[in-house]
């Protein structure tokens, strides 16, 4: 029996921490989604700056002198010679890190990034080298591999980028990591057409504000938007989009609704159903819990959402009587009316 208190380190941190060997300070750590990475380092006295762009990530990281929490991704990197990073999901992602990286690290640093073989794509290898002039893939561990980067290749920063959606007359600005960039999904673009329908309003909510594409056709109606998101990456776009457009819209970065008390009028979203590469519904059932809450007596939700997902019960109960107001092949957009 093993009778060791101190819990595995998963696949991708065990190799991340192997193929980093001995660390060479400055350190930066991006994207550590549970805090182990962060604390394992602290622990053998490692001086930590941890960016991460999802809040419940940043809340993981330990609570030590050794670890510093900062608010950009540049600000972690800076002057790094060490950079061991959990790679998203999204190529763009990796592009626009990689060039911060290039732009903002020691000419020395060495890039430790891994993911599990599943998440991985050669198109990763691809703009890592544009980046560096030496990239290099680790043996696999545990279902897990690392890409290996050094000498920095600095250059012009492509990243955020701005992009026409002339169906909606709006420069959309956007990360790589923001959900699906600085593109007009299917999914918004079919609740942003029913907007027309949506009831008087003074305050509003957009909940997952991705690149703020529905903010600010909110706030372009008159109303008072606060755009809400637990991504870095889509706040950041959300208040750029915001600015390129001439609207005001009060962007925070925050894990649901949770802990806030103003009610509020109307509340819209596109909600995810995945925690990073997991599939997960439970936030979003969370997040039409928390909302009922906040609602104002008629107040109303709107919410698209993959038609195939249980939402419509879960609106019912958490919100109150829900109808159906558009629907394609793939999409539902609903309307909830809070009666409590």
């Amino acid at each position: 029996m093993d009778d060791d208190p101190t819990p595995r380190l998963d696949a991708v941190t065990e190799l991340l921490l192997a193929q980093a060997g001995e660390i060479v300070g400055p350190v930066a750590v991006l994207d550590d989604v549970d805090g182990a990475l962060t604390g394992a380092l602290a622990g053998q006295g490692q001086r930590v700056r941890a960016w991460c762009d999802d809040v419940r990530s940043e809340s993981a990281l330990p609570a030590t002198p050794l670890v510093e929490a900062v608010g950009t991704p540049a600000s972690a990197i800076a002057g790094a010679r060490t950079v061991l990073w959990r790679l998203p999901r999204a190529v763009g992602a990796v592009d626009e890190y990689a060039e911060l990286i290039a732009r903002h690290a020691d000419p020395d640093v060495r890039v430790i990034a891994g993911e599990r073989d599943k998440h991985l794509s050669r198109a990763m290898n691809t703009v890592l080298a544009r980046s560096f002039e030496s990239v290099s893939a680790s043996l696999g561990h545990r279902k897990a591999r690392a890409l290996l980067a050094s000498g920095p290749i600095a250059g012009e920063p492509s990243w955020p980028r701005t992009a026409r959606v002339e169906s909606l007359g709006m420069d959309v600005v956007a990360h790589g990591a923001t959900f699906s960039t600085n593109r007009l999904d299917h999914g918004t673009a079919l609740l942003a057409s029913c907007l027309d329908r949506l009831p008087a309003a003074s305050t509003a909510i957009d909940l997952g504000c991705g690149s703020g594409i529905l903010a600010v056709l909110l706030a372009r109606r008159g109303i008072r938007v606060e755009a809400i998101d637990v991504a870095w990456s889509a706040c950041d776009a959300t208040g750029l989009t915001a600015a390129a457009n001439g609207v005001a819209v009060d962007v925070q970065r925050r894990d649901g609704l949770a802990g806030r008390t103003a009610r509020v009028d109307l509340i819209v979203t596109n909600p995810p159903f995945h925690v990073r590469a997991a599939k997960d519904t439970s936030p979003t059932r969370e997040l039409f819990t928390q909302a009922g809450r906040l609602l104002n007596l008629g107040g109303e939700l709107w919410c698209v959402y993959n038609a195939h997902l249980p939402y419509l019960p879960w609106l019912r109960q958490a919100i109150g009587p829900t109808t159906l107001i558009a629907r394609d092949r793939g999409y539902l957009v609903t309307r909830s009316v809070c009666q409590s």
